[in-house]
């Protein structure tokens, strides 16, 4: 079992080339004993975004502040809080914030943690 509040768990730059202004918190991982999945929050800053790619896990999100978009080779889907997306495997994408920044919690299996 793990119990932790946000603040106490650090804050690390995105380490993607072509992300700017992007922070992240591992909140729950395999370190910490979950057998399948890594929760993560991501902090953006205003104008931030992580990078654009692509990848062959799926990923789960929901916005918890602010605004912004999620680009995909196809198309904008604007986010705000409460928005939730699937992002599908292999399925291009980048998540830009708008004005204000934007902080979202992402779940990924084991295998797309980096």
């Amino acid at each position: 079992m793990r119990i932790v509040e946000l603040q106490q768990v650090d804050a690390e730059p995105v380490q993607m080339e072509g992300a700017r202004g992007a922070r992240v918190r591992v909140l729950i991982g395999q370190e910490h004993g979950a057998p399948g999945f890594t929760m993560r929050l991501f902090e953006l800053e205003p104008g931030g975004h992580t990078p654009r790619h692509h990848h062959a896990h799926e990923h789960e999100i929901i916005v918890e502040s602010g605004s912004g978009t999620l680009l995909t080779a196809e198309t904008e889907h604007p986010l705000a809080p409460g928005t939730v997306a699937l992002v599908g495997p292999d399925e291009e994408h980048q998540f830009r914030a708008g004005e204000e920044g934007m902080r979202f919690f992402c779940l990924v299996p084991h295998a797309g943690h980096r």
